[in-house]
């Protein structure tokens, strides 16, 4: 989505902030990844739909053939209505509900991805009163780093999520013990925005050591899910709008050993749809400080949290102006000093009234807005209906 290609004119009759979705970029990303699924039939994506749950956004991802990798009940349910088929619903999250199980189960999604023994054990009672069978594979923690902010870090021991190592063996065989629990397969998710590709090698070799184990133990791995985290160029979204899909697919080509009979699962989110997705904000004020120059915006950390939480880099254009470019930080209206999307950010000469595109917002950018300061939450708008 370069600069030239915004529509300003049609811009101009919405009230900013709000999330502009440019469609044919989604769908190149999505006709991507479908290119490397043709040429690997054993491999499945499910979209993972806390990176960006807007229904529009979520009905184009469905129709292309995805799955859905969802971590809450009100995920799974938004699946369900923009037309993911339930057997292609998974479903993580260490803190599942009751409310939540019964809710999947309901829909017959096709697996949990199980975080821990006693989250095994109320899946299989709640089953139970339903005279189901859920389908699960087990949330294994690697203990693999990844080489991303400490934040998105999922798959060290340290980490919350999954089953560690040494107590894998003793739930797999509960599980294939419980009654109303069918085993299918392990699960596995290192951490998110991972660039190096050594860190999905290191992932491979981790799972090919398990899978080895296992076969000995003549334990049924059907499944073997190997979650997401593959990163996007935040820095060049102009040029490097689509991610190295066919590195990343490649690694587990050559590095991990499959079996007969068995698929393989990714849940894929930020590299679908992060660089569709820009913040559309009007600026406010020019402010000129004593040794600062301020562009101050309608958008704030309400809108696009990423800055505040992670300090995350987004580019950030005018794409009003082609004016000599000055220097800026580009803040907004909430009141905290963390409100900021740029520091000494270089923009065409700016005025009240400008549109600002902070691009690479398509993913934990609508999703995660807020509220805060009684703050309207923002629209998202597809490039196709305007």
């Amino acid at each position: 989505m370069i600069k030239g290609t915004f529509p300003i004119e049609r811009f101009k009759d919405i009230d900013t902030p709000f999330y502009y979705y440019d469609t044919k970029v989604l769908r190149e990303t999505l006709d991507t990844i479908r290119e490397e699924l043709r040429r690997n039939p054993e491999y499945e994506v499910h979209y993972a739909i806390k990176a960006n749950a807007n229904p529009k956004v979520l009905r184009i991802i469905s129709a292309a053939g995805f799955g859905a990798d969802c971590v809450s009940g009100g995920e799974v349910r938004a699946a369900i209505e923009a037309g993911f088929p339930a057997h292609k619903v998974v479903y993580a999250g260490v803190g599942k509900s009751d409310r939540e199980i019964n809710l999947a189960l309901d829909y017959n999604i096709h697996c949990f991805n199980v975080e821990s023994e006693a989250e095994l054990l109320i899946i299989n009672e709640l089953a139970e009163k339903k005279d189901k069978v859920a389908r699960i594979a087990l949330r294994i923690n690697p203990n693999v780093g990844a080489h991303t902010h400490s934040n998105i870090t999922t798959g060290l021991a340290e980490n919350k999520f999954g089953i560690n190592l040494e107590q894998i063996e003793e739930v797999i065989e509960q599980a294939i013990a419980l009654p109303h629990i069918e085993f299918v397969g392990i699960h596995f998710h290192i951490g998110s925005q991972i660039l190096d590709m050594i860190d999905f090698v290191a992932l491979c070799n981790r799972v090919n050591e398990l899978t080895e184990l296992f076969e000995r133990r003549k334990y049924p791995i059907l499944s073997i899910n190997v979650g997401g985290g593959l990163g996007v160029d935040y820095g060049h979204p102009n040029h490097k709008y689509i991610p190295a899909f066919h590195e990343y697919f490649e690694v587990f080509r050559k590095h991990l050993n499959l079996r007969p009979g068995q698929t393989l699962h990714f849940e894929l989110g930020r590299s679908i749809v992060a660089q569709c997705g820009s913040l559309i904000t009007r600026v406010l004020y020019i402010k000129e400080g004593t040794c600062k120059r301020f562009a101050i915006v309608d958008a704030g950390m309400t809108d696009l949290i990423r800055p505040a939480l992670y300090q995350a880099y987004h580019r950030i254009e005018n794409i009003s102006s082609y004016e000599p470019e000055l220097t800026y930080d580009v803040v907004g209206p909430v009141c905290e000093s963390s409100d900021v999307f740029g520091k000494s950010v270089d923009l065409n000469t700016t005025h009240r009234g400008d549109f600002i595109a902070i691009r690479s917002a398509g993913a934990y950018g609508e999703i995660m807005a807020s509220q805060y300061n009684c703050r309207e939450l923002p629209k998202g708008y597809l490039s196709e209906e305007l």
